[in-house]
């Protein structure tokens, strides 16, 4: 790409800042707009990229007006109607969507990929880290905030690798192109999009067609997808108990998991998780199956997973006292839920578990509400506040109150408003509290996490 400057709309997204940073980081100038400062854009800011809040032409910086010199990159979220995108289309600039911009990358690097409904940001966080531990290293665009390393994004000048979180929403998947790419699930989602699960299904089955020859294809056990990759495709098969990759001599105690990994590019003896719930079992397997194909050592991968401290708001442990917890992970999907809980149950089998449920998008809980309500139901308290509508308008009789009435009988339950979450937990009774959902639930995690530790101090 030979281009001077480059100008993000939706600049605060946790993809597009990841590609932000590495414009900035390559020296060029960086510009974007946002709705609202947030802790990402602030960073951005002091990192050199100049970003607003307004919707207004007026305010793109003057280095990003040239259409021969700017490459402007938006997220699908952002309207068609937005004035500074009708700017750009109207100038005649170079527009592209963040997954396109990803899809380059995957041509110019080797690309290991993550797709699927769930898991993808903790497994190519995970990968990421592996490698970057490694004598391979790695570069890395990711859906979150890895603990490590307090960024989404990786650079390594040198490495021929690229870790990239390949997202399904609006068929962004379909412009890459990997060297190597998990599938972790394709239970249904985004079907404000694809409409039906077979779409949904379909959509999965043509990005494994993208594997580039002589590329790897590494899948869930069980899937509904049937992949479809090109002759010289090596396709593998992973789980926790079966498949070309899986565990053996699994040890689950003492706030520890600990496994053998079996696999066809050579098995690797007590691997220690650094993050031990239960779900990490299969996200630990498939990252260390990309970093394998990558040549990463087995004395690499065993020290790394062990040092692997997780990502923000993914099985994110703010409080964590003997038998006692407080958590929050951004499952916002049923599967997602079922096993976020059940993880945690496996860990704390005989404690009191309260989860509070912050539902994200209005269509979603319309289309999954018996799920949601069959997943929660596996806690022993379900607390459930107001959609998170994110880029939707309400849809008449679509409410969290849909979710509360297929509860299972019997289930300890409340509505509550997102503002009385903190009154709520001064007053409950819990063990273990997980706070979940991809809304802005988070943004009350340390005051939460106060309130709980005086609770267990009491």
């Amino acid at each position: 790409m030979n281009y001077t400057s480059v100008y993000f709309i939706g600049i605060g997204g946790i993809g597009m800042s990841a590609i932000a940073r590495y414009f900035l980081q390559r020296g060029l100038v960086v510009g974007g707009y946002d709705k609202t400062p947030t802790p990402l854009t602030r960073e951005l800011e002091q990192e050199g990229a100049s970003v607003h809040y307004e919707e207004r032409v007026d305010l793109i910086p003057e280095a990003c007006r040239d259409a021969r010199s700017t490459l402007v990159v938006y997220t699908p979220a952002v309207p068609a109607d937005h004035a500074e995108l009708q700017y750009f289309h109207d100038g005649g600039f170079d527009i592209q969507k963040r997954a396109q911009v990803l899809g380059t990358l995957t041509r110019t690097h080797r690309g290991l990929c993550v797709a699927g409904t769930h898991g993808k940001t903790t497994t190519s966080s995970m990968a990421a880290h592996l490698l970057h531990q490694s004598h391979v290293d790695c570069n890395a665009f990711l859906g979150g905030i890895t603990k490590n390393y307090g960024t989404n994004y990786l650079l390594a000048p040198a490495s021929d690798y690229v870790v990239i979180e390949a997202d399904e929403f609006d068929r962004s998947f379909h412009h890459l192109s990997p060297f190597a790419t998990v599938i972790t699930a394709t239970d249904p989602d985004h079907l404000d999009i694809y409409g039906t699960e077979e779409a949904y299904l379909e959509s999965f089955r043509h990005y494994t067609e993208l594997v580039q020859p002589g590329g790897y294809l590494i899948v869930h056990t069980g899937l509904k997808m049937q992949p479809h990759p090109q002759p010289g495709t090596t396709t593998y098969t992973y789980s926790r108990s079966e498949g070309d990759f899986h565990a053996e001599h699994l040890r689950i105690g003492g706030g520890e998991i600990i496994f053998d990994l079996v696999s066809p590019l050579g098995n690797i003896a007590d691997v220690r998780l650094g993050v031990p719930v239960a779900i990490n079992i299969e996200n630990g397997i498939a990252a260390m199956a990309l970093a394998q194909i990558a040549g990463a050592t087995p004395d690499e991968i065993r020290n790394a997973m062990a040092t692997f401290r997780g990502v923000d708001r993914r099985f994110d442990f703010h409080v964590r006292t003997a038998g006692k917890a407080y958590l929050s992970d951004y499952a916002h999907h049923p599967e997602e839920l079922r096993q976020s809980i059940l993880s945690i149950r496996e860990v704390y089998p005989t404690q009191r578990i309260t989860g509070i449920f912050q539902p994200h998008l209005y269509t979603r809980t319309r289309d999954f509400y018996r799920e949601f309500a069959d997943a929660l139901s596996l806690l022993d308290e379900v607390v459930l506040t107001e959609i998170y509508p994110a880029r939707e308008q309400p849809i008449p009789g679509v409410s969290s109150q849909l979710i509360y009435d297929h509860l299972r009988p019997g289930i300890e339950r409340h509505i509550i408003r997102k503002d009385d979450v903190l009154d709520y937990v001064r007053h409950a009774t819990f063990d273990v509290l997980m706070t979940l959902g991809a809304g802005d639930l988070d943004n009350y995690a340390p005051q939460i996490a106060e309130e709980v530790k005086k609770k267990y101090e009491e």
